[in-house]
């Protein structure tokens, strides 16, 4: 699987911004056809995105469209106008529960099939934005090993809950934690939510290190200027690389001389935490350029 720290928006019906999107350092582009789209532009969209997908893929971008749920109509359409060899995987808005994945998944065997692809081939990124779809997260999370990872959207989570968005993220503490840790056991990555305030480079760093200290693995972006940001918070330092690599090594001559733990620096090294290193190790490698 490829890094996902950084998911990059851009309008599926805007030619000038999909092309601007071949020079993005963000590690997945989302040409959207939902949200960023008026209800009247949404045929428009789908052509536009459909046509510039296979210049996206060509430039060496990974791809995952967002479409519109399932309960707009426009979801068979979408699909069908963007499954084929220059996708990765669909992110799709506002699942309620398993049973849209086990629909969505249906309409991706058959388009799959007509493309000559292999069945399971294009990856599944579902939106949680709904009450019912938190309380319902692990088994949407199991409904299909097409899925990757499960995106919290902060803005439609609200409105469904009819409360007011607020600037400390208070109001959506206990769905990004419910979120994280389902993910986790459900063993996906959990997405975090755009930071709207695009200008706010300060606000977007203390935003992404708080997702990241909840367990977010990765951040969606809604402007070209915050990729960098979110690549770098959801990144190894080189300082964390490296004490991951003498945690490693050091655990490693402990086994060699039949010792299942050691120390480093003072502090206990035992199996979780060199699974933490390895794991983070793994990551680094992952998001080298």
């Amino acid at each position: 699987m490829p890094a996902l720290r950084s998911l990059l928006f851009i309008p599926g019906n805007r030619p000038n911004m999909l092309e601007k999107g071949l020079s993005a350092k963000a590690d997945v582009l989302v040409p959207d056809l939902e949200d960023s789209v008026p209800v009247d532009e949404k045929a428009n969209a789908r052509k536009v995105a459909a046509g510039f997908l296979p210049k996206l893929a060509q430039a060496g971008h990974t791809l995952i469209p967002r479409v519109n749920s399932l309960d707009t109509g426009w979801l068979e359409q979408d699909l069908a106008a963007l499954v084929g060899r220059d996708i990765y995987g669909v992110s799709v808005g506002k699942i309620q529960g398993p049973e849209d994945i086990a629909t969505i998944s249906k309409i991706l065997d058959n388009l799959e099939e007509k493309a000559g692809l292999k069945q399971g081939s294009v990856q599944l990124v579902p939106w949680i934005e709904t009450a019912r779809a938190i309380v319902t997260l692990y088994d949407i999370c199991i409904a299909s090993p097409r899925i990757i990872a499960v995106a919290l959207g902060a803005e439609d989570l609200t409105t469904d809950m009819g409360i007011e968005r607020r600037e400390d993220d208070s109001e959506i503490e206990y769905a990004s934690n419910v979120l994280c840790v389902t993910a986790r056991a459900a063993d996906v990555l959990a997405l975090d939510t755009p930071y709207f305030q695009f200008r706010d480079a300060e606000g977007l760093r203390r935003d992404a290190l708080k997702a990241k200290g909840c367990g977010f693995k990765g951040k969606f972006a809604i402007h070209p200027a915050q990729i960098d940001i979110i690549n770098e918070v959801f990144s190894p330092s080189a300082t964390e690389i490296e004490h991951a690599r003498r945690v490693v090594t050091a655990f490693e001559e402990a086994e060699r001389r039949g010792r299942g733990s050691t120390s480093l620096d003072g502090k206990v090294i035992d199996v979780p935490v060199v699974k933490r290193a390895r794991a983070l190790l793994e990551l680094a490698a992952k998001a080298a350029p």
